[in-house]
């Protein structure tokens, strides 16, 4: 019988999705816990590879046994996650076709990939970081154009691949801003110098900073950060000259790319990423990526961008 699983990872700790010699894979971790449960060796087959530190939510793959699951499938999931590390969730098994193949049976798959262009450690392991100042999106999604289409994307395949083919047809080519969840829940605040105290003001208690005597008052033409020297103390009911100053819900800071097409070549992704960052730089213009699809070369196109960021998030059959 056949069986499709649905499962999410993070791909930090693993080489990619496939099997290697030398090194720790998804597939050779879902193997692992599947042969323990089923009490024999289980061979998976996925979607598709993903390369070192890509992750991956709402992966598919699918897995043959010679019976029926040993548990129900909720009882089979459950104890499948708590044999699985971390890093690996399996949401659902479900029954299919033998006709069905998790990798040949795809009609089309989603990537997206993140950046960030500000300091944040909440998003860190996951997104990257894009320092580069004044990237132009418009310009960025004018170029994204050049992508749609059935075209051969060798320019974009990591040197080396084995492809037999390099004729993708991409449907959906964008980029567009995002909200990270922990500013959507906690929202984004700085603090602000004032020249008054007014009822938003930051206020110094006694049980907080115990102290003899008031904080003076600083110049009202000069503001840096309180210095709080033992010596000094901070009595009941001085006032720093802060105010909480609410920040835009991610604004201009956040974005992601987002393509879909019907098959993706080794590295294309993360290669498409970094050249379109080209074009937002103003290194290149938009038809720069046209030209490149025309008839351009891995050496002429833009670096690849780290794999930490980008997420297969959708197969569809």
């Amino acid at each position: 019988m056949r069986y499709i699983l649905c499962l999410s990872y993070n791909g930090h700790p693993w080489c990619g999705w496939q099997i290697q010699p030398s090194a720790p894979s998804v597939q050779e971790a879902l193997e692992s816990a599947l042969g323990r449960l089923c009490g024999a060796p289980v061979s998976v087959t996925g979607a598709g590879r993903t390369d070192a530190s890509v992750n991956a939510s709402g992966y598919i793959a699918h897995f043959d046994l010679p019976s029926a699951l040993p548990f129900p499938q909720e009882d089979f999931c459950y104890k499948l996650n708590a044999i699985l590390p971390r890093s690996v969730v399996v949401h659902s098994v479900v029954p299919v076709s033998e006709e069905f193949h998790a990798r040949f049976s795809a009609r089309k798959r989603s990537y997206t990939y993140f950046i960030h262009r500000v300091k944040d450690p909440f998003v860190e392991e996951f997104s990257w970081h894009c320092g580069y100042p004044g990237l132009d999106f418009a310009a960025m999604n004018e170029a994204c154009r050049h992508l749609l289409g059935t075209h051969e994307f060798d320019c974009f395949e990591k040197t080396g691949g084995n492809a037999k083919t390099s004729l993708c047809t991409v449907s959906e080519a964008f980029w567009a801003p995002y909200t990270p969840s922990h500013i959507s829940v906690m929202g984004q605040a700085g603090l602000q110098p004032i020249n008054e105290p007014g009822p938003d003001c930051m206020r110094l208690r006694d049980e907080v900073y115990p102290g003899p005597s008031a904080l003076p008052t600083p110049p009202k033409q000069a503001w840096a950060p309180p210095s709080y020297e033992a010596e000094g103390g901070h009595g009941s009911g001085a006032y720093l000259p802060l105010r909480l100053q609410p920040g835009p819900a991610g604004g201009d800071d956040y974005w992601y790319f987002r393509v879909s097409a019907d098959r993706f070549l080794r590295n294309m992704v993360r290669a498409v990423v970094g050249s379109l960052i080209e074009v937002g730089r103003g290194k290149q213009r938009p038809e720069w990526i046209g030209e490149l699809v025309a008839g351009g070369t891995r050496s002429e196109a833009g670096e690849s961008v780290p794999g930490h960021a980008l997420f297969l998030n959708r197969v569809e059959y």
